[in-house]
Formats: C-alpha cells, sequence, structure tokens
C-alpha cells in the first residue's frame, strides 16, 4: 500500500463520521435495537398478567416512591439558588430560582434533551431578570460538574464499601471492586483540595472548565448525592422483591439505561430505558417488573409534570388577574418563558394519551354504549380519535414557538379528543385528563401571540425523529397488547364491538398515514411567510427630504417596508428576510415617535416569531435599543470630510488636481443634473452603468445601496463627468442631500473607463469642491465595514472575530483598501452600530443582511471567482 492511500482512507473515515445523517441513524438504530430486545424480553408476558400485577400493588410502595420523587426534586430545587448565589445574581426574589429549577426538570424528565429543554426554560426565566447568557452557561455547566461528581462519589462508595457488591454479580477479581472505588473517590478528593483555595479552571485542548471552589462543590455534591439516590429509590422500592436485592447492581444499570435513554432522542428516553432495565436485571418475561417501570413513569415523569403544570397555569391566572400589583408583575415575568415549554409537553402528553387508549383493548364502560350508539359512530370515533393524538403531537411544536394557530388547533383537537374518547368508549379517566389540558391551554392563551409562522403541522427534523420515534414505541405497546391474536387479512374489515384489534390496526394505518404526510409535507415545502415590499408612503418621501440624515434617503430603493409613527411625524424603515425583521438605520423624524417605533418593530418581530435588528445605526438611539435588551455591536465607521477650508492643495491631495486636470484636458466638464431632469438623461446614465457593472462582473445591490432604478434614480440630482462637445458621459454619482443643508454624500457612483482614465477621481474632485462652495458643511464618503474594530487579547469576541476578518479578509473584500482610498481625504470618522439579539447573533444578522444586500456569501465568492 502506498503512503498516498492513508490521507485518502483518512479522508474518507474523516467524511463517514463527520456525515450529519448519524444524527438521524444512531437514535433509530438503537430505538429499533431496543424495540426488539423489548419483544424478546417480553415474549411470555400478556396484558392480563399486566393488570393482575397492578392490581396487586400495595400503597406502601406506592407511596414510597411518591417519597422518594418528591425528596429528588426537593433536592434539584436546590441547585439553582445555591449556584446563582455564588455568581452573584441577587436582582430576583428567592422563589424564581426555586421554580426554575423544579420546572426545567420536571420538563426535562418527561421529554428528555435536559440540555435542551431544561437549559432553555432556564436560559429564558433568567434573561427576563437580566441575567445574561454566559451566567446562564456557567450555572448549567456547574449543576452537570455537580451532578457528575456526586455520581462519582456514590458509585465510587458503592464499590469500596459494599462488600457484596457487583463483584458477585459479574466476577470481578477479589479485590478489585475495592480498588475501582478508591480510585474513583481519590480522584474526586484530589479534585476538591485542588480547589480549596478558590476556584480553578481545568483545560484539555479547546475545552475549558472553571471548577467552583471545594466549599461550594461540596455542598453541591450533596445536593446531588440525595438526588441520584432518591431518583434511584423512586424506582427501586417498585421492584418485584426478588429482584431488588443488589442495589449497587441497579444503581449502576440504572445510570447506564438513563444514559441510553438521552441518546436515542426519544422521549423521555421512552422503550430504550425499559429495555435496558429488563435486560440488565434480567427480568425476561416478568409482567410484575414491567408494571414497575410503567408505576415509575407515572411517578417520576408524569406526576411532577402535572403539578408543576396546574401549579403554572394557576400562578399564570392569579399574575394575569392583577397585572398592576408588582408581586404579580414578577410572577408573570417568571413564569412566563416556561409556558411554551410546558404546553408543548402537554400536548405531547395529551396526544400520547389518544393514541395509547387507542392501541389498548376496550375496559369497563363500552358495553353501556351498545345500546345507546351505532356501531359505526364508535368506529369512526375510535379512527378520528387516534388521528387527533398523533396532530397533537405534531401541533406542539407550534405550541413551543408561540404560535396562535397552534394554541387554537391544540384547543380544538383537545376538545374533539375529549368528546371521541367519551363517544368510542366511555373513558372517563382520559376524557377527564384531556379537559384538565384543555383547562390549563385556556388559562395560558394569551402567550401564543405570533403569527406568520407557517403552517402548524410543518416540522423540522429533530421534532420528527422524535415524534416518530414516540409514535413507533406507542405502536409497539399495541402489538404487544394483540401479540395472542392471530392475524388475517379478514381482520381489516372485521367491525365489531368487541373488535379491539382491527380497531387497532385500522387506527395504526391512519396514523401512519398523517405522520408520512406531514413529513413529506415538512421535507419538500418550504414556508414563504416574508413580508414583501411596499409602496413608498407619501410621508416617508417628506420625513426623508427633510431629516438631517443622508442615509434615510435609502428608504426610498423600494425593497422596504415601513413602520409609520402615528402623529406622521416619524418611520422606520425595514425588510423581513424570513427569520428576522431588519431595520436599515435608525429611525427617521421626531426623537420621541421614533423610539416608540423601535418597540413597535421589537413587538411586531415577537409576535411573528422573528429575530429584531436595526442595521448601521449611530449613537442617538443606543439607549433605546440597550433596554430592548439588544446587543450593540460596532461594525465599521464611517468617514465624513469636513468641507471648510477644503481644498487641493498640498502634496496629500495632489493626484486629486491631476485627476481634475487631466478630465478638463480629455475634454470633460463637471455638471449637476438637477432630479427633475433626470428621466431625460436616463439612457445615457444607463449606458454607464452597465459598462461599469460588466467591468466589475457585478450585480445592483438592494437594502444598504441603492441600484440603477429609475423610479429610485429621479428622486436626486446627480453629478457627473459630461463631455463639452458631445455629451458623453464619463461618469456619475447619486448625491444625497440632508434635509438640513448640512451634509451631501454619494450612493451609486459609476464610470466608463473607455472614456478618460480621470473619470472617477476627477469626479471625486468636483463633487468636494462643489459641495464646499454650495454651503455644505459635511461631505459623507459612507462606511469603511468593521473598520475601526479593537483586535486585542481582551477585546470582546465579536470586536476579536471582526478585527480578524478586517485584517486577513481581503481575499474576499477589500477592507483595508475601501478604508485607506477613504482616508485620503483626511475624514473625521465616527463609529457604526448593529443592534441584534446577541453578540454572537451578530455574524448570523450580518449574514441576512448581506443576503438582502448581493445575494449572501455565495454572492461574495462568486464575484471574487469571477475577478
Amino acid at each position: 500500500m502506498s503512503d498516498s492511500d492513508t490521507p485518502q482512507r483518512s479522508g474518507i473515515v474523516s467524511a463517514v463520521l463527520q456525515w450529519s445523517g448519524w444524527r438521524l441513524v444512531v437514535p433509530l438504530v438503537i430505538m429499533l435495537i431496543a424495540l426488539i430486545v423489548l419483544r424478546d424480553l417480553s415474549r411470555d408476558i400478556s396484558p392480563g398478567d399486566l393488570r393482575r400485577d397492578l392490581a396487586g400493588y400495595g400503597w406502601e410502595r406506592i407511596a414510597l416512591s411518591i417519597g422518594a420523587m418528591g425528596i429528588s426534586y426537593l433536592a434539584l430545587a436546590l441547585y439553582d439558588p445555591i449556584i446563582l448565589r455564588s455568581l452573584r445574581v441577587e436582582n430576583m426574589p428567592g422563589y424564581v430560582p426555586v421554580l426554575t429549577g423544579v420546572s426545567s426538570m420536571a420538563v426535562s424528565n418527561l421529554l428528555g434533551f435536559s440540555w435542551l429543554t431544561g437549559g432553555a426554560i432556564r436560559y429564558r426565566i433568567y434573561a427576563a431578570f437580566g441575567v445574561d447568557i454566559a451566567t446562564v452557561a456557567k450555572l448549567i455547566a456547574t449543576s452537570w460538574l455537580a451532578f457528575l461528581l456526586g455520581l462519582l462519589v456514590l458509585l465510587g462508595g458503592l464499590f469500596a464499601f459494599h462488600p457484596t457488591g457487583l463483584s458477585g454479580v459479574i466476577h470481578l477479581p477479589d479485590g478489585s471492586e475495592l480498588l475501582v472505588g478508591c480510585a474513583i473517590l481519590a480522584g474526586v478528593a484530589g479534585v476538591l483540595i485542588w480547589t480549596a483555595r478558590g476556584p480553578k479552571t481545568a483545560s484539555w485542548r479547546s475545552v475549558s472548565v472553571t471548577l467552583p471552589a471545594a466549599k461550594q462543590m461540596i455542598v453541591l455534591m450533596g445536593i446531588a448525592l440525595i438526588d441520584l439516590t432518591a431518583t434511584a429509590l423512586t424506582l427501586y422500592v417498585l421492584l418485584p422483591p426478588d429482584l431488588a436485592q443488589n442495589f449497587v447492581l441497579f444503581f449502576v444499570l440504572f445510570i447506564g439505561a438513563l444514559g441510553l435513554g438521552v441518546v436515542s432522542h426519544a422521549p423521555g428516553g421512552l422503550g430504550v430505558f425499559e429495555a435496558a432495565i429488563i435486560a440488565g436485571l434480567g427480568g425476561t418475561g416478568r409482567s410484575d417488573l414491567l408494571v414497575a417501570l410503567v408505576c415509575y413513569r407515572v411517578i417520576y415523569t408524569v406526576l411532577p409534570f402535572v403539578i408543576a403544570v396546574v401549579g403554572l397555569a394557576a400562578a399564570w391566572g392569579l399574575a394575569n388577574r392583577d397585572k398592576a400589583s408588582a408581586a404579580h408583575a414578577t410572577l408573570l415575568r417568571a413564569t412566563q418563558p416556561i409556558v411554551p415549554i410546558l404546553s408543548a409537553a402537554l400536548a405531547l402528553l395529551s396526544g400520547a394519551a389518544l393514541l395509547l387508549r387507542g392501541d389498548l383493548p376496550a375496559v369497563g364502560a363500552r358495553a353501556l354504549l351498545e345500546d345507546l350508539l351505532p356501531l359505526g359512530l364508535v368506529e369512526t370515533s375510535h379512527l378520528l380519535a387516534s388521528v387527533a393524538g398523533v396532530l397533537l403531537l405534531i401541533v406542539a411544536r407550534g405550541l413551543y414557538r408561540r404560535m396562535a394557530r397552534a394554541w387554537f388547533i391544540s384547543m380544538a383537537l383537545l376538545a374533539s379528543g375529549l368528546v371521541l374518547s367519551l363517544l368510542k368508549g366511555a373513558e372517563l379517566e382520559n376524557a377527564m385528563a384531556l379537559a384538565l389540558a384543555l383547562a390549563v391551554l385556556w388559562s395560558f392563551r394569551s402567550a401564543f401571540y405570533r403569527v406568520g409562522l407557517g403552517s402548524a403541522l410543518r416540522l423540522n427534523m429533530r421534532w420528527l425523529i422524535s415524534v416518530a420515534l414516540l409514535v413507533v414505541g406507542i405502536t409497539w405497546i399495541g402489538f404487544f397488547a394483540y401479540r395472542n391474536v392471530t392475524y388475517s387479512d379478514a381482520m381489516w374489515w372485521q367491525f365489531a364491538w368487541n373488535g379491539d384489534a382491527p380497531r387497532f390496526l385500522r387506527a395504526t394505518i391512519a396514523v401512519t398515514v398523517v405522520l408520512i404526510a406531514v413529513a413529506l409535507n415538512s421535507l419538500i415545502s418550504r414556508s414563504n411567510t416574508r413580508l414583501m415590499p411596499e409602496p413608498i408612503p407619501d410621508v416617508v418621501r417628506r420625513l426623508t427630504k427633510a431629516s438631517y440624515d443622508t442615509e434615510a434617503a435609502l428608504a426610498l430603493t423600494g425593497d422596504k417596508r415601513f413602520l409609520i409613527a402615528p402623529g406622521q411625524d416619524a418611520y422606520l424603515a425595514y425588510a423581513d428576510t424570513g427569520a428576522s425583521l431588519i431595520a436599515k438605520g435608525d429611525p427617521v423624524g421626531d426623537p420621541e415617535a421614533g423610539e416608540a417605533l423601535i418597540w413597535a418593530l421589537r413587538d411586531q418581530a415577537d409576535r411573528m416569531g422573528r429575530r429584531c435588528a436595526f442595521y448601521a445605526v449611530q449613537t442617538h438611539y443606543l439607549p433605546t435599543y440597550i433596554d430592548l435588551g439588544l446587543s450593540v455591536v460596532k461594525i465599521g465607521e464611517i468617514a465624513r470630510v469636513p468641507l471648510a477650508g477644503f481644498s487641493l492643495d498640498g502634496a496629500k491631495r495632489k493626484d486629486w488636481r491631476h485627476a481634475k486636470a487631466r478630465a478638463a484636458r480629455d475634454g470633460y466638464a463637471f455638471a449637476i443634473i438637477p432630479a427633475a431632469q433626470v428621466l431625460d438623461h436616463l439612457d445615457a446614465l444607463r449606458a454607464v452603468s452597465d459598462t461599469w457593472l460588466a467591468l466589475k462582473s457585478g450585480s445592483e445591490k438592494a437594502f444598504a445601496l441603492g441600484a440603477f432604478d429609475p423610479a429610485y434614480l429621479c428622486n436626486f440630482d446627480h453629478a457627473v463627468l459630461r463631455h463639452v462637445e458631445t455629451g458623453r458621459i464619463a461618469s456619475f454619482a447619486t448625491l444625497l442631500r440632508s434635509g438640513t443643508g448640512a451634509e451631501v454624500a454619494i450612493d451609486l457612483m459609476r464610470y466608463d473607463p473607455e472614456t478618460t482614465p480621470a473619470a472617477m477621481d476627477g469626479l471625486f474632485a468636483d463633487m468636494m469642491l462643489w459641495a464646499r462652495d454650495a454651503g455644505y458643511t459635511w461631505f459623507s464618503l459612507g462606511a469603511a465595514p468593521l473598520a475601526g474594530l479593537e483586535n486585542r487579547k481582551h477585546a470582546p469576541v465579536w470586536n476579536r472575530v471582526g478585527g480578524f476578518i478586517y485584517t486577513h479578509g481581503e481575499r474576499f473584500y477589500k477592507f483595508e483598501g475601501l478604508r485607506s482610498f477613504k482616508q485620503k481625504f483626511d475624514p473625521v470618522w465616527s463609529p457604526n452600530y448593529l443592534a441584534s439579539p446577541g453578540r454572537m447573533d451578530a455574524a448570523r444578522t450580518l449574514y441576512e443582511v448581506n443576503t438582502l444586500i448581493s445575494g449572501g456569501v455565495s454572492g461574495v465568492i462568486r464575484r471574487k471567482k469571477e475577478q
């Protein structure tokens, strides 16, 4: 084998490992294996055995399990208050961290994705109290670190001090269990000794972790020990006595099963966790073990979630009843971020309940319906209830996104499910649960206000995988329930009061068809909910003409929408990218009205589920942007030349003097074409523009730059270099004048290189002198992107990134060359800012701005290749 084969094979291996499809394949494989294992492990179990074992459960064991669950959640409630106190976060009531810790775990234990669901709840609540994302990240990292160290202490103690632990089961060599336990405990002790005098930072490659001081870590580890022990005991006390003899083995197995559940992406690890526990404990064919797992699911995941939802609904209703109260306002502020996530989880739970009841044999009161309702109505109700269940799983994502239409659909589906549950089998328990869900969602109705987010039945890949895995797991339960029923083709057409298995098969097909249809719609269709540009109102033209800011003229490019103040004394121009509403510049007009428009755009973006950003803004409204919770970053500098005393004299300006003289020698003279006469010269100007575009291999821009559009150009005077005899135009520039007469700027500036070598520089020299003689104070040369950013060690991350691009990005854009050109005029540089939702969102916002201007990064790269 040649040396050249090694890099090639290495590249293939790297490509395979980095394949994005693994995010879909791995969870599906784990779920498939778990279902196969569950099928084999439960082969000899019948539904009758499950009902018998469930009926035989003693209340004392249920009470012990509920008590252990309560202790676990009490411990979880202590993490956030202790960590936030160490991070010196004190500007929130004491109950907020407690509420946050409990509710985040109630949701993540039900749905899984603890780093996503629980982390999202924490960030949203704490951000409402002014806590930045870095502090929230430290809180989450510290809590996970405490959990890990507490887990290691518990494992080490069990290995070291349990004389008949794992060695009696997996045949470890004599003494090895004690050595392993002591090694684990010694490692944890070493960490505590290292951090005894204060926090330490541990780094490995590019990853660094800040370890809290030993005193705080010991407290958090104690909480983690209580939490882990109580969580394991919640299931342990429910186990059959003969399987609950070795707590060491059980605890290690329990932790491993939880980890597999997380990796599987199935909501709450459903199916994967159960398969691991049954296989690990050797409980094949044990109906009592399966009942214990079902009871554990209900006690540790469903019960806390229901309590959290009901408690939050009560708090929400109380806070909304008296919004004027400071305490109620604080309560509303704390609960509002949790509502969408809990509502989504509630929809998932309700949908799963409808699907599960549709998959299981009818019990109890259905016989009462035989004399009251026709069989066809019952059959139809069963089918529609299952369809309503899968649709609830799908619209849960819309609730998570605060979509108003998702709330309406969910309310309709819950109400339908309630009625259908009564019609298909008089299922009173299911109907009561759905009624409770209806009441909770009704109390949360004010939280769902976003419109224009596209279909509520469209899922992204992550949600699609989770919903599909949940449906697969629930369907497996149905096949398990009817495993002893002999299948035949005739079953599909059997309609009878006791035909539960045929009803299950028909409902499964209907659910599968609905899910496949939604999946195809989600994967194929693309939501086009962007707000399109609108005609320019007369008030915008009037305020633009009177504005002191020459950049306001870019509102007339025809590619924007407008928010106009009620008093017609201010407007804000913006564009919709589909993900963000991005304003171009500050509001134009009255400052107080402009401030109200900034808030109005923020509110509109929030209702639509968009981000909100303000591009190329100055210093006047910076306090307002900060009050909105936006992060302000510098994106460059604007060059303005003071015209008082400006001349072309001196060594620095000799190039401009020579260009002006050369243009005159070639027969060209400077002239101003008034706006009213631009239409008459449009063909000559277009010829210059087309030649310039062909020379640059470029295309017309938008949003932050003007384009050669007659409707736009006819708003402004144009400076030209025109041949005295032939009238041929060598170059032109669009002049933007301030309403106060203090400043003039240029937008389009294009030239024909076939006319005179001085077409560009000669025009510049004449324009500057003309502006000085016309009485203008400033001549704006426009912005230099990323100029003036400090690329130093202790500068903010965005400044360092921007500074690096400015220094090393010449390959794609002449950052330094543009600034150097403008510096020749000795301008005064003023900062240019971007206000966006977060500092690290600045890059994403600028990408969207670039898309509005020139078609995105692909356009930049394409133009570079063409040059």
